[in-house]
């Protein structure tokens, strides 16, 4: 069992940058692939971004490509966000996929957190 604790979210202007981070409380990633969903209110939870267990490759929606970067280590991931557009506001969900990084493009994932609010001000 994964225990996936996130933080970092909030307000900010469009243009401006935020910085997530997702927890394994009590443990580590293992060799899993851990990646980032999120959902806009009325829309259905979409894929961001996931990485591999170790760093690559990864992979992106193409609305984040060149602006959203994941990484991670043992025990804690990152989504940096920068050039932010009010079209980025959404919970945002860190996971985590048995079956890899790459499945996750497909909405696979094994474990969750609990979702963090951004919200980007026009």
């Amino acid at each position: 069992q994964v225990q996936l604790v996130e933080s970092g979210g909030g307000l900010v202007q469009t243009g401006g940058s935020l910085r997530l981070s997702c927890a394994a409380s009590g443990g580590t990633f293992s060799y899993y692939g851990t990646g980032w969903f999120r959902q806009a209110p009325g829309k259905e939870r979409e894929f961001v971004g996931a990485i591999t267990w170790n760093g690559h490759p990864t992979y992106y929606a193409d609305s984040v490509k060149g602006r959203f970067t994941i990484s991670r280590d043992r025990a804690t991931m990152y989504l940096q966000m920068n050039s932010l557009k009010p079209e980025d506001t959404a919970v945002y969900y860190c996971a985590v996929a048995r079956s890899g990084a790459g499945s996750m493009r497909s909405g696979a994932a094994d474990y969750w957190g609990q979702g963090t609010q951004v919200t980007v001000s026009s």
